[in-house]
C-alpha cells in the first residue's frame, strides 16, 4: 500500500481531528471526494473522515477541541455524526465492510479496516485517503493507483466492475456522472460492465437516479452524459422519451433531422448562458413529443405539428416519473415546452404589436428565458444562417422592450376586475362577467384600446350595453 504523497492539510480541522483521534487512540484519515477535488485543484466545502473505530466518538471529541457548543448531529442507525465546521460540512464514520444481497442495493455493514473502506468506494479516484496519524499525517494513502487514474482522466473501479456495479448500481450513474463533470474517460471494461448490469438500474429508487441524472444536466457539457447513457442502455430504461427522439426516417428521398443529436445541441448551447436546471431541462424536453407528432405532407415534407402542445402536456408525465418538483418549477419547463416556437415563428414574418404583446403576456416575466431558449435552438452548421436568426432575434428582444415599456403587458392584470363589473352593473357571478374581459383582455392585445384604466372602463360600458346590462 503506497504511503507517500503529501498534499496540503493546513486548514485546522485535520489537527483537531489528528489530536481527536490521538486522545481515542484510533486511527483517523480524511477520505474520498475532498481527497479528490484537491488533488484536481477544484474547490470543496465538505469533508468526510474515517476512522478505525466509532465515528460518533470521534466528531464529539472533534466538536469538543474546536468549541463546546458545536451542535453535532448524530445519525446512530448509520454509525455517522455531522457538523459545520466555518464554512464546512464534515461527516465522520467509522470504517466498514459491506456485503451486498442481489435484490437490494442497501449492505449489510460491519465493522472493518481502512482497507476495508477503500475496497468498497466506487471508483478508484474516490478511493484515496490522507492519514491523520502523528507518524504519517498528511501522507496519502493510495491503494489502487487513483492518482495515476486522476492524471490520466479515468473512471476505474477499485475491484471486480461486475461486482461493483451489481452491488449497487447506482454507481453506474455516478461513473456517467464523474465522466461528465470531470470530462474523463470510463475505462471500456469498467464501461462494458455498465453495459452488461444495466437492467439492475431498476433496483434503485428514482430519486437516486434523478439526483444523478439533475447532476449530469448542470454539468459543464451535458452531452457527454446523455450520450453515455444511451451507449450503455441505461438512457432507454430512465428516460425512454429521450431515446426515442433518436433516428432520421426517410421518405422520398427526405429526411428528417435526427432531434436526439439536435436536442443535445440545444442543450450544450443553453448551458454556455445559464446554471438554471429547470432551463436545461427545457432544454431537454423542448422537442420531446417530436415523434409522435412526425408526419410527412406532400409539398411540404416532414412536419411535428403541435409538438409544443404534446410536449407542455408530457411534461408533467415525465416529473412525476422522475419525483421532480411538480410545483413553480414543473409550470416554468411546461410553459418554455409550450411557447419555444413563438419567437422562432415572430423572426419568419412582419412583427406585430399584436403578437408581440401575446408573447409578453403568456411569457411574463419568464421572456428572457424563453428567448434563451429559442436562440440555443438555433443549430443550424450554416454559419450565416445563425448569425441571421442571431440578428431577427435581436430585434424581436428590441420590439419586445419597445412594446412592454408602451403597453405593459408583461405579466398582465385586467384593468378591470369582476368585482367591479358585477358592482358597475348589480349582476351576480355569470358568463357575462367572463365575456366582458375577455373582450378587453383581446383589445388591449390587439392594440384597439391602452392598457388603461379610464379606456377600459368605457369599453365595459359599451360592452355591457350590448349585453343588455345597464349601469346601477
Amino acid at each position: 500500500m503506497e504511503k507517500k504523497t503529501l498534499i496540503d492539510v493546513s486548514h485546522p480541522i485535520f489537527r483537531h481531528v489528528a489530536d481527536a483521534a490521538n486522545d481515542l487512540g484510533i486511527d483517523a484519515y480524511a477520505v474520498g471526494g475532498y481527497v479528490r477535488d484537491q488533488l484536481l485543484g477544484r474547490p470543496c466545502k465538505d469533508i468526510d473522515f474515517v476512522c478505525v473505530g466509532s465515528g460518533i466518538e470521534l466528531a464529539q471529541k472533534t466538536a469538543e477541541k474546536i468549541n463546546a457548543n458545536i451542535h453535532v448531529n448524530f445519525f446512530k442507525n448509520f454509525g455517522t455524526a455531522q457538523f459545520r465546521c466555518g464554512d464546512l460540512d464534515v461527516e465522520f464514520v467509522g470504517a466498514r465492510k459491506e456485503s451486498y444481497d442481489r435484490g437490494s442495493r442497501k449492505p449489510v455493514v460491519e465493522d472493518g479496516t481502512l482497507e476495508d473502506d477503500q475496497n468498497r468506494r466506487d471508483f478508484t479516484i474516490n478511493a484515496l485517503a490522507i492519514s491523520l496519524s502523528k507518524d504519517s499525517f498528511g501522507e496519502l494513502v493510495d491503494p489502487f493507483g487513483g492518482v495515476a487514474h486522476l492524471a490520466e482522466k479515468k473512471i476505474i473501479t477499485p475491484l471486480d466492475p461486475d461486482i461493483t456495479f451489481s452491488d449497487d448500481p447506482l454507481r453506474m450513474m455516478r461513473a456517467i456522472r464523474f465522466a461528465t463533470q470531470l470530462d474523463f474517460e470510463i475505462d471500456p471494461i469498467t464501461f462494458d460492465a455498465i453495459r452488461r448490469n444495466a437492467e439492475r438500474i431498476n433496483i434503485i429508487s428514482q430519486e437516486r437516479i434523478t439526483e444523478e441524472f439533475n447532476k449530469i444536466i448542470l454539468a459543464p457539457r451535458p452531452s457527454t452524459g446523455f450520450l453515455l447513457l444511451e451507449d450503455s442502455g441505461l438512457l432507454k430504461i430512465i428516460f425512454p422519451e429521450f431515446q426515442q427522439l433518436k433516428g432520421v426516417e426517410n421518405y422520398e428521398g427526405k429526411g428528417h433531422k435526427d432531434n436526439f443529436f439536435h436536442t443535445l445541441q440545444v442543450l450544450d448551447n443553453i448551458t454556455k448562458n445559464t446554471n438554471n436546471l429547470w432551463l436545461r431541462w427545457a432544454a431537454v424536453l423542448h422537442d420531446i413529443a417530436k415523434p409522435p407528432t412526425k408526419k410527412f405532407v406532400q409539398g411540404e415534407g416532414w412536419t411535428f405539428h403541435g409538438h409544443e402542445v404534446l410536449g407542455s402536456k408530457w411534461v408533467a408525465k415525465i416529473f412525476r416519473r422522475m419525483k421532480q418538483p411538480l410545483g413553480a418549477e414543473l409550470k416554468f419547463v411546461q410553459k418554455m415546452v409550450y411557447l419555444h416556437l413563438r419567437p422562432i415563428a415572430l423572426t419568419k414574418e412582419e412583427i406585430t404589436d399584436s403578437a408581440l404583446r401575446r408573447l409578453l403576456f403568456e411569457a411574463g416575466d419568464d421572456i428572457d428565458q424563453l428567448m434563451m431558449l429559442c436562440e440555443a435552438d438555433i443549430t443550424s452548421k450554416n454559419k450565416d444562417k445563425v448569425k441571421r436568426y442571431l440578428q431577427r432575434f435581436e430585434t424581436v428582444r428590441q420590439k419586445l422592450k419597445e412594446v412592454e415599456e408602451k403597453d405593459r403587458v408583461r405579466n398582465f392584470q385586467p384593468p378591470i376586475s369582476g368585482e367591479l363589473i358585477m358592482q358597475t352593473f348589480g349582476i351576480a357571478p355569470g358568463r357575462e362577467i367572463g365575456i366582458i374581459k375577455e373582450e378587453i383582455k383581446e383589445a388591449i392585445m390587439e392594440g384597439k384600446i391602452h392598457n388603461d384604466y379610464e379606456e377600459a372602463y368605457r369599453m365595459m360600458l359599451s360592452l355591457g350595453e350590448k349585453l343588455g346590462l345597464s349601469k346601477k
